[in-house]
């Protein structure tokens, strides 16, 4: 059985990954650092910690890491820089060597953040110049995996959005912000590729069945801006969509540039896999879906 080793597997992507994992049978080590999960083997480790990475590798000993776990929010590593590269690019170098030495194929979740966003759709050899510190940071994480995997799988993806206990995707703050009639401000000028995590994992599993290695985008197959997003989110859901008032990046006051189109092409998966890139009218229903079917709301 294939022993498979998740960093991350707590957070919005990483639990449903474990979940799919598990179900189709692979040997999984779900690893965190705060808060453990009921799925896989829940094994602990701190990712600022050299030795505790090098350790838990080698009691393991997987035969396949998917590398999820990273420090995300965007202004705290702006203004949390070494404990951003610590986590973000130092902690993958430790677990990219590990994975060489014992032949263990590596898949590196980035993300679409290590394009500067000036123009979106970009494809996966486009260059990369990321404007803010969390994308240099993974965009340094993706090169200490080239340089030091011996067999590696980069992914990026872009804007996820899924049930969590604790993680409110942005399709949740909006629902939740126009149910209890508050006004919200949402960006016009700042486009993504919305990605639903269940597609997302999907899309994973299949990759890994069929060891495709190199770059791929797995996201949304929507180019589309948060307010038409928070928009389409309020209609489906027969909500006040003049509670969504206009708003663009420079009225934000925030310390960290955010790229204004970050889309991402997928015309690679769309071309390579079954499990295709879902365009976000699909996913949202989708979602929509899941909401009301789960007792978290």
């Amino acid at each position: 059985m294939t022993k498979i080793l998740v960093t991350g597997s707590a957070g919005l992507v990483g639990i449903q990954v474990v979940k799919d994992l598990v179900r189709e049978n692979f040997d999984v080590y779900a690893c965190y650092n705060e808060t453990k999960i009921q799925f896989g083997v829940p094994t602990h480790l701190d990712l600022t910690k050299k030795d505790m990475i090098i350790d838990v590798f080698h009691t393991i000993n997987p035969d396949l890491v998917i590398h999820l776990a990273a420090k995300t929010d965007v202004e705290k590593c702006e203004l949390q820089k070494e404990e951003t590269t610590l986590i973000n690019t130092i902690a993958t170098e430790i677990l990219a060597r590990e994975s060489a030495k014992q032949n263990a194929f590596f898949i590196y979740v980035s993300t679409d953040y290590v394009f500067d966003g000036e123009e979106g759709l970009k494809k996966e050899n486009d260059i990369c110049d990321p404007k803010n510190f969390y994308g240099k940071s993974k965009l340094n994480g993706e090169n200490t995996v080239k340089k030091f995997a011996s067999q590696y799988l980069i992914i990026r993806t872009s804007t996820p959005f899924g049930i969590h206990s604790t993680k409110k995707s942005f399709p949740i703050w909006v629902k939740e912000n126009l149910e209890s009639g508050k006004e919200i401000s949402v960006l016009t000028d700042q486009f993504t590729s919305p990605t639903f995590v269940p597609n997302f994992s999907k899309m994973l599993l299949e990759v890994i069945k069929k060891r495709i290695t190199g770059t791929i985008h797995l996201a949304g197959a929507t180019r589309i801006s948060r307010y038409e997003f928070a928009k389409m989110i309020a209609k489906k859901l027969k909500l006040d969509t003049m509670l969504l008032k206009k708003s663009e990046i420079q009225e934000m006051g925030w310390n960290a540039t955010r790229p204004k189109d970050s889309s991402l092409d997928v015309s690679k998966a769309n071309k390579i896999l079954d499990n295709k890139p879902l365009k976000i009218e699909i996913s949202l229903e989708l979602f929509l879906e899941q909401i009301k079917n789960s007792t978290k709301f």
